[in-house]
């Protein structure tokens, strides 16, 4: 039995805590500091979790932030980054005076971050974070993949990828949190899972966009008949051009082709909010109307990853090897219409 905490009671913190308890750990799920009153809701409705619509196990210990020194003393196992990529340095903040020297930090967030004006993966980001405040050696891995909270949280099959550059490390967590529903492959290359983890949220708004951008002459009905065509087109080189970023930034190719990178895309593109926001641009609404008119309170991750790295990006990469890529940051960033060069 190990000692699980779970930072972040959102959707996919909350799913998580699940094959964990079913695998006899001890599992505490505690709130961010904007999310007392969600425990308050949960905790009051027999569990039930309002954006999941399922009940948490009845094992789960569950509660605020303000518990978390007392629930740190008893030395976890395992510590889970369930918080959002924003909230980075508030968790860092959080934990970084309460840390064991053997505590496993895994990370369930996905996106990217600038650090010393570079582009850098969320562990690169908490490991800089904590050296900076003497915490040296602490070992973080990563779980990505095609995992919906929701599919999760109702216990349906579901492969998911542990990242870590100790492999022994990502084996241990493969053992932890498996069940019959919820398996788990393992992989050394962090740094590229983790880049595929967040840049499929980029591509999955141009795949989006399909139906609008299959063709300029034929109506809409036409058009919704008939784009596969195009969203084939546009998954290719969505994964070809995911293969080039994922190497320029020191990762392995062959994890764009794994479950982090087409399988994570694939979940991405079929639906949920980024492939939503890639309809409305592929329909030729500029960003900042979409955000305006429909999608006002919905977080669209890809876009706000496009905001937070797309300069630096741009910077980096040669625009002629990367045409989706650098039309989607013109879109978000420039607030530009969105056009394919084909």
């Amino acid at each position: 039995m190990k000692n699980i905490i779970i930072i972040g009671a959102g959707a996919m913190g909350s799913a998580f805590s699940i094959p964990c308890i079913e695998n006899n750990n001890k599992v505490t799920l505690i709130g961010t500091h904007i999310e007392d009153n969600l425990i308050e809701i949960i905790k009051s409705n027999n569990k039930l979790h309002p954006k999941l619509n399922i009940r948490l196990p009845s094992k789960l210990h569950i509660e605020k932030i303000n518990k978390l020194k007392d629930l740190m003393q008893n030395k976890p196992d395992i510590l889970v980054v369930g918080v959002s990529s924003v909230g980075i340095d508030w968790f860092v903040n959080q934990v970084a005076d309460k840390l064991e020297k053997n505590t496993s930090i895994v990370l369930l967030t996905k996106g990217l971050s600038i650090v010393n004006k570079k582009l850098s993966t969320l562990s690169d980001k908490i490991r800089k974070l904590l050296n900076d405040k003497g915490i040296k050696s602490i070992n973080i891995s990563a779980i990505k993949g095609p995992c919906l909270a929701a599919g999760l949280a109702n216990k349906i099959r579901t492969s998911t990828l542990i990242a870590s550059n100790d492999i022994s490390q990502a084996k241990n967590l493969q053992k932890i949190i498996t069940t019959n529903y919820y398996s788990a492959e393992t992989s050394v290359d962090l740094n590229g899972v983790e880049l595929c983890g967040a840049i499929k949220n980029i591509y999955s708004m141009v795949i989006g966009a399909s139906e609008g951008l299959s063709s300029q002459s034929r109506n809409n009905e036409i058009k919704s008949k008939y784009f596969h065509n195009t969203a084939a087109s546009l998954i290719h080189k969505s994964v070809s051009e995911m293969s080039k970023f994922v190497k320029h930034y020191g990762g392995k190719q062959d994890s764009v082709y794994g479950l982090a990178g087409l399988g994570d895309l694939y979940v991405s593109a079929i639906g949920g909010r980024n492939s939503r926001m890639g309809k409305y641009l592929g329909d030729g609404y500029l960003y900042k109307d979409v955000k305006k008119k429909f999608m006002n309170e919905i977080t669209v991750e890809g876009a706000e990853l496009a905001m937070e790295v797309g300069p630096t990006i741009k910077k980096d990469l040669n625009k002629k090897d990367f045409p989706l890529m650098m039309s989607i940051l013109d879109c978000i960033c420039d607030n530009k219409k969105l056009e394919i060069n084909w």
